[in-house]
């Protein structure tokens, strides 16, 4: 297959690129750059929300993997309603049109578990739960979703959405690169009483799981929730990275609620929520539709990432 990734270069569009090329399809990756490094991979320089710039990179296309966007930023002054959806949302729907103009078959559309809430209770976030968007972010990408299905409705390209939890890697960026810087630096975390529980997905699941959607013939019209299949909690992710990395992970024992209220009087109480709430889901759909089968082991995999971060940041481990 011909398929155009747009963010080609970020966190998940590398990685998703060398998975792409490694099954023996035709890759072109689109970022603001046009310089990646991934062999193989026909880079160009395009904004996705300049019609003018990206309509050129459309011809002959079979997928578009759209997981370019405005990224979720806490508490970054600025950062309002109306620029998450100008990105996330609006450009999105007109890199679609466009699309379907070109004849491009299907478009592949990586959404956020943030759609579903930010934390799940007792029982696991599925694809019938109902959306419960909080931050703009999230709210934006739903805007997506439903105008890009409404869009495709009596057309004929086909739409996959995928919703991915925290996404983990050596390279990550955002909240599990501060959890790593953390850990590298031995600085004790107040986490020693939190049992939580949280699905989160491997840059290589993550990989995975966009290259079954984007050429699997059950997939066409599906959302999916992505994870490894395994629940850990903050604490163990905590751990598996200090392993990982030879050293040894302190954890205070703050009681979550006192912690909770320190983290709001300092106006992060989203923060708290995202390290210390649960947020599970069931990734079985993708499992029994298109034999999606990720490496469930969360904890080894972390320890990996930890002893990965170490050797790029030139440390022996």
């Amino acid at each position: 297959m011909r398929i155009l990734v747009t963010g080609a270069t970020g966190f998940i569009g590398t990685r998703l690129c060398e998975w792409l090329v490694g099954d023996g399809h035709s890759v072109i990756g689109v970022s603001r750059s046009g310089e990646g490094s991934v062999p193989g991979v026909d880079y160009r320089a395009a904004d996705f929300t300049d019609p003018n710039a990206v309509g050129g990179c459309l011809g002959s296309v079979d997928c578009i993997v759209h997981l370019a966007g405005r990224a979720h930023v806490l508490n970054k002054q600025g950062d309002t309603a109306d620029l998450y959806r100008a990105v996330n949302c609006d450009a999105t729907l007109e890199l679609a049109r466009m699309a379907m103009a070109a004849g491009v078959g299907r478009f592949v559309f990586i959404s956020s578990i943030g759609v579903n809430g930010n934390e799940s209770g007792g029982q696991r976030f599925t694809e019938t739960s109902v959306p419960r968007p909080v931050a703009h972010y999230a709210r934006s990408k739903l805007d997506a979703e439903q105008g890009l299905q409404a869009l495709v409705r009596s057309e004929v390209m086909e739409l996959v959405i995928i919703r991915p939890p925290l996404v983990y890697g050596a390279q990550a960026p955002g909240n599990f690169r501060t959890l790593l810087k953390v850990v590298d630096k031995g600085i004790p975390s107040p986490f020693g009483s939190v049992r939580n529980a949280r699905s989160i997905v491997s840059i290589d699941n993550l990989a995975r799981l966009i290259a079954l959607a984007s050429q699997h013939p059950k997939a066409a019209g599906q959302l999916f929730l992505a994870s490894d299949g395994t629940d850990v909690s903050t604490p163990q992710i905590l751990d598996a990275l200090a392993q990982g990395m030879q050293k040894r992970q302190w954890s205070i024992p703050v009681p979550p609620m006192l912690l909770g209220g320190l983290l709001k009087l300092m106006g992060k109480g989203d923060l708290y929520t995202q390290l210390c709430g649960s947020l599970t889901v069931d990734c079985s759909k993708a499992r029994e539709l298109l034999g999606y089968q990720p490496d469930p082991d969360t904890l080894r995999s972390l320890m990996e990432v930890g002893r990965e971060y170490r050797l790029d940041s030139g440390k022996a481990v």
